[in-house]
């Protein structure tokens, strides 16, 4: 066979079988973490929690999103306002210190957010197609882990809650398959597009799910769609009363993303090495 024949010509020594290895660790991606995030509890419909939000779904009364009717509720943001604000909320009031000027700090809140959070699909993170976070989850990552994953309605919701935290106006948007947060800074002048919600003009977008997005840039794709906005309110959501639904455990993977341990300097000091190893072959 022809891979017989290979590996009878190629000789792997010592030095090789030492390279190899080293290559793998260098390019074998980081340890995935299970963190718990939770009580959740599970039946035929899906996934819910404490307050009896189905974290599996947006659509119905009992969705993340309570979608029905071409309307919404970003109900999942209640989580953490209110009655219920937590950590995401008092780290967005301690931006309020920080930058008095709200044009500055709803610019630093959204580069915050940015810059500490990873985009990472839900089947990916949680093993479901949809599952959503509530802002004091995602920002538990950051502050455990030194950064977080996501999808685009996790952003959405940490920096509408942040936003509401730092004493700015902030709105959940929807858009053709996609969410992301509108901010309340009509002083801002350098965004690409100025929005109206319920009248008021002076919303700006924020698009917090790359890496090198800008403050105030729209997609232009969700230019001239039909859009939604919901306007947060800073109020919380009531628990939920006690439920006889089986518990069951939520993990959420921790650094599945790919990363390299080492500088690209050392991988390629690898890879040449692994190659010159394998081109000197054992004289017969």
């Amino acid at each position: 066979m022809q891979l017989s024949r290979l590996r009878s010509n190629v000789d792997l020594r010592p030095s090789v079988r030492v390279a190899v290895f080293l290559l793998a660790l260098v390019l074998a991606p980081a340890t995935v973490l299970a963190v718990p995030t939770g009580n959740y509890y599970e039946d035929s419909v899906g996934v819910y929690d404490d307050w009896a939000v189905c974290r599996t779904h947006g659509d119905g009364a009992d969705g993340f999103l309570r979608y029905s009717g071409g309307v919404f509720e970003p109900v999942i943001a209640a989580e953490s306002l209110g009655d219920n604000a937590h950590a995401a909320y008092l780290k967005g009031a301690h931006f309020v210190s920080l930058y008095p000027d709200p044009v500055v700090r709803a610019e630093a809140i959204f580069e915050y957010v940015r810059d500490n959070v990873r985009y990472l699909s839900d089947r990916s993170l949680f093993g479901y197609r949809e599952f959503a976070q509530n802002a004091d989850e995602v920002y538990s990552g950051i502050v455990e882990e030194g950064v977080s994953y996501g999808d685009c309605e996790d952003y959405a919701v940490l920096l509408g809650v942040m936003y509401i935290g730092a004493g700015l106006r902030s709105s959940i948007v929807l858009a053709p398959d996609h969410a992301a947060t509108l901010v309340y800074v009509p002083d801002y002048q350098q965004a690409n597009k100025i929005l109206s919600v319920n009248g008021d003009r002076g919303w700006v977008w924020a698009e917090a799910t790359g890496s090198n997005n800008p403050f105030g840039w729209m997609p232009e794709r969700y230019m001239g769609v039909a859009l939604q906005a919901y306007e947060l309110k800073d109020e919380g959501l009531a628990p939920a009363p006690p439920t006889d639904k089986p518990v069951v455990s939520i993990s959420r993977s921790s650094g599945s993303a790919f990363r390299l341990p080492v500088p690209p300097f050392f991988l390629i000091i690898a890879l040449l090495w692994l190659i010159s190893a394998v081109r000197r072959r054992r004289p017969v």
